[in-house]
């Protein structure tokens, strides 16, 4: 008995975490689809009384003041994408070499790495940005990806997975003739799929969603904004007494990492499980 009130508690407990993560999403959908007029009526039903899509097609029009939406969109998908394959990669083969190969002072690299996580982001912000403005790197798109490619928690998040490999598969590939090279790309890589994947959705919606960094670092060049920095502009721009059309552009910011995740989801649950991560 006490074991399916505990279950029934979970499962109330779970219920009312999602209600209050899903409401907020309801809202701003709501809100998106709700005329001028509607939006600032002190009402407040979940279902506009004349849902439109003006709000949408306005927002990707960029406005009044033509702002650009949609290359916004496209920067936010160039640098997410690219900052995740480039993390992806140097993890990966980070990670491989810390737990494979005979790295000289490993513990003393590893138990470096793990302190830096320790450290919060913002502490690195003004020494970044200093950094890449001696770099001349301001402005560009690099300046964009390029921090999320020293991220840690990729690396330990590997590294872990590869130290508990099998060693009698890895002995067995290299009396076959396999160097390390191809152990790498053809066991190591393949086996820690779907915790590469955990990974690849991590990293693309943290930069994606990322906009304290993005808005800095585009040198005041408004084409250089990505999504989510241009919104924050907007918020007290030319929306700023829209919340309907606000609301609408936080909605198409909100859909690529829905999409990213709906399709992945499979893959985070089994990474996680096979990370260990609880």
């Amino acid at each position: 008995m006490r074991v399916k009130i505990g279950d029934w508690l979970l499962i109330l407990l779970a219920t009312v975490i999602g209600v209050l993560f899903i409401v907020p999403l309801i809202w701003m959908v709501t809100i998106s689809l709700k005329t001028d007029l509607e939006a600032f009526l002190p009402d407040l039903s979940f279902i506009p009384k004349e849902p439109t899509l003006a709000n949408y097609i306005e927002a990707l029009r960029g406005g009044d003041l033509n702002v650009p939406i949609l290359r916004w969109i496209l920067n936010s998908l160039i640098v997410s994408t690219v900052g995740t394959v480039l993390v992806l990669a140097i993890d990966a083969l980070a990670a491989y070499g810390l737990a494979r190969l005979d790295v000289p002072f490993r513990k003393a690299l590893i138990s470096m790495f793990l302190s830096t996580m320790m450290i919060p982001g913002i502490v690195w912000f003004v020494p970044q940005y200093i950094l890449f403005q001696d770099l001349g790197l301001i402005g560009t798109y690099s300046a964009y990806f390029l921090p999320a490619t020293a991220g840690v928690f990729g690396v330990f998040l590997l590294y872990q997975f590869f130290l508990g490999y099998p060693a009698e598969i890895e002995e067995a590939a290299y009396m076959d003739g396999a160097n390390k090279w191809q152990i790498f790309v053809r066991m190591f890589l393949p086996a820690s799929k779907s915790i590469l994947w955990t990974l690849a959705v991590i990293t693309f919606m943290g930069i994606f969603n990322d906009y304290i960094w993005p808005y800095y670092v585009s040198g005041g060049n408004e084409d250089m904004l990505t999504l989510t920095a241009g919104i924050a502009v907007m918020t007290h721009g030319s929306y700023v007494n829209y919340p309907n059309k606000l609301m609408a552009l936080s909605v198409i910011a909100t859909l690529p990492i829905l999409i990213v995740f709906l399709l992945a989801q499979k893959s985070i649950v089994k990474g996680i499980i096979h990370s260990g991560i609880k």
